[in-house]
C-alpha cells in the first residue's frame, strides 16, 4: 500500500476522535461548487459532482449545504469563485509532495503552503519538479472485515480495476482514472459496500522514510492538509511503521 494510502488511513482514524468537521465541510463545499461550475448541476451527468456529493453525504453533510454549494456552482446563487491550483515541493527525507488546492486568493494560498513547508522541514518546488513522479488513479477502499479478498478481487478486476491490495483493515482497489466510475459501479453492483472512493495521485516509485524524517513528514502532511485552501496533499513516501503507530 502506498505511503499516501497509509497517511490517509491515519487521517481517517484520527478523524474519528478529533474530527475538524467545519474544515472538512469547507473543503467538500468548495469541491462541490467547482464540480458543478465545471460540469453542471445534474449529478447523474457529472461524475465529478456525483463523487463530491457522495463524499459529502458520507461525511454527514446536511442536504441543504450540498444543494446550496451546487447552486453556487451553477450560478443560481451568488458565491465565491474558486481557482484550481497545484503546488509541488519536497518534504523531510527528500520525498516529493503534490498539493491540490481550490482558492479564491492565490497569493494567500501560496504563502500559506510555503510557510507550512518551511516550518516543517520542506520546501516549495517549481512547476513540473515532482508532478512527473505521480500518476492519476482511482482508488476505492473496502472494509476487509466484511468481505473476503477473493470476493473483492473478483468483483474489482471484472469491473476493470488494475490492482487490489489487501490489509488487516481494508482492501485498496486501484484503477485508471478513466475507468473510475465503471469500476466503482461494478464493485457496488457485486454487492460490495465501499468505505470511500476518490480520484487521487499515486507515486510511481516510493521513497522509504523512517525515524525523525518520518515524524517530521507526518507533521508536515498534517499541517498542509489543515490549510483551508488545500484539498489534498500527496507524497511518494513509504512511511516507517513505527512512525505510523506513534501518529495514530
Amino acid at each position: 500500500m502506498s505511503g499516501h494510502s497509509k497517511w490517509s488511513t491515519i487521517k481517517r482514524k484520527k478523524g474519528a476522535t478529533d474530527a475538524k468537521r467545519g474544515a472538512i465541510f469547507t473543503k467538500l463545499i468548495r469541491e462541490i461548487t467547482v464540480a458543478a461550475r465545471e460540469g453542471g448541476g445534474a449529478v447523474e451527468f457529472n461524475p465529478r459532482l456525483r463523487l463530491a456529493v457522495d463524499t459529502a453525504k458520507a461525511a454527514n453533510m446536511p442536504s441543504d449545504n450540498i444543494d446550496r454549494a451546487i447552486r453556487k456552482g451553477t450560478g443560481d446563487l451568488e458565491g465565491v469563485s474558486y481557482e484550481e491550483i497545484t503546488y509541488e515541493g519536497y518534504g523531510p527525507g527528500g520525498v516529493a509532495l503534490y498539493i491540490e488546492t481550490l482558492t479564491d486568493n492565490a497569493n494567500r494560498t501560496v504563502a500559506d503552503v510555503r510557510h507550512a513547508l518551511g516550518r516543517h522541514g520542506g520546501s516549495l518546488g517549481t512547476t513540473g519538479s515532482v508532478a512527473w513522479q505521480f500518476e492519476r488513479k482511482g482508488q476505492i477502499l473496502i472494509d476487509a472485515t466484511r468481505y473476503t479478498e477473493e470476493a473483492v478481487f473478483e468483483a474489482a478486476i471484472e469491473a476493470g480495476a488494475e490492482d487490489v491490495a489487501g490489509g488487516d483493515d481494508e482492501f485498496v482497489v486501484t484503477c485508471d482514472f478513466t475507468a473510475f466510475n465503471e469500476v466503482l459501479e461494478g464493485v457496488k453492483k457485486a454487492g460490495i459496500d465501499v468505505s470511500s472512493a476518490e480520484l487521487t495521485w499515486i507515486a510511481k516509485n516510493e521513497v522509504a522514510v523512517a525515524g525523525d524524517d518520518a515524524a517530521k513528514l507526518l507533521k508536515l502532511l498534517d499541517a498542509i492538509d489543515d490549510l483551508d485552501d488545500v484539498q489534498k496533499v500527496h507524497s511518494n513516501a513509504d512511511i516507517d511503521e513505527a512512525a505510523l503507530a506513534e501518529a495514530m
